[in-house]
């Protein structure tokens, strides 16, 4: 299966790490940004080829692997399907307008192609899969982060700032980079997610804690996620995800759903 990345930012940058280091069983082929640049220096690491136009990423590779943006979601995805290529979404938070969603699964479904959605920087979705078997009576996220993941310069003396209380759908539009994890949750669980988003200057790593409550009993999680050494607003464990995903395509046995 011939890969090609959308999007050579931290996430495509770790992929290519993990690549190099051997601990990735995929075929990396192609890479493909809107700076041909930054897709040419990251091609060049790896002996790979950079293609300058979306067209050529997709005629050339049975799978893409979307890590740039909402926007690159909603304004390439549809084109990827149609085009009978199998895609992997990273920045999920598009999918939760209900309408796009619908769109992506139809053509999925015409073209015979399917969806991948990693579980990114959070822990507990097999969980909160198997939960949705019987009945989710309710799910919450809290997200803390440090202020310069946020892009918040916290007041003297303030040690921490909520900014912002309300449902994943919401949260994803005012926070689209750092708040994904809210859209997995939200389409694992069937549940529009209560979410709260903390700027906390008191800690360094982006930590989600999820509570989830169901006819199978109580689920509490909490992930402290170091930050992406290329951005601070990823996880790295959501690039580890990512290629954890790719390596899974290939095994003939699979652990968790």
């Amino acid at each position: 299966m011939k890969i090609g990345i959308m999007g050579c930012g931290a996430i495509a940058k770790a992929i290519i790490d993990f690549k190099l280091s051997g601990k990735l069983d995929a075929d990396i082929e192609y890479l493909y940004d809107l700076n041909y640049e930054n897709a040419k220096e990251l091609a060049e690491k790896i002996n790979i080829t950079a293609v300058e136009t979306l067209d050529e990423l997709i005629e050339k590779s049975d799978l893409i692997l979307e890590s740039a943006s909402q926007k690159a979601v909603i304004s390439n995805v549809p084109k990827i399907l149609s085009a009978g290529c199998d895609v992997v979404i990273m920045s999920v938070g598009a999918l939760l307008d209900s309408e796009f969603y619908d769109e992506l699964l139809k053509l999925a479904q015409e073209n015979n192609v399917k969806i991948h959605l990693p579980t990114g920087a959070i822990t507990g979705i097999d969980t909160v899969n198997a939960a949705n078997m019987g009945n989710i009576t309710s799910i919450s996220l809290t997200t803390r982060k440090p202020p310069v993941s946020l892009s918040v310069e916290l007041d003297d003396g303030e040690d921490e700032r909520i900014l912002f209380e309300g449902k994943a759908s919401e949260a994803v539009k005012l926070f689209p980079k750092n708040i994904n994890v809210s859209s997995t949750l939200s389409l694992a669980s069937g549940i529009d997610v209560d979410v709260t988003i903390i700027a906390d200057s008191k800690i360094k790593n982006n930590t989600h804690e999820i509570h989830l409550k169901g006819t199978f009993g109580e689920l509490t999680t909490i992930t402290s996620n170091v930050a992406s050494a290329n951005n601070p607003k990823t996880s790295a464990l959501a690039a580890y995800s990512a290629a954890s995903l790719l390596n899974k395509l290939n095994k003939t046995i699979q652990i968790g759903s």
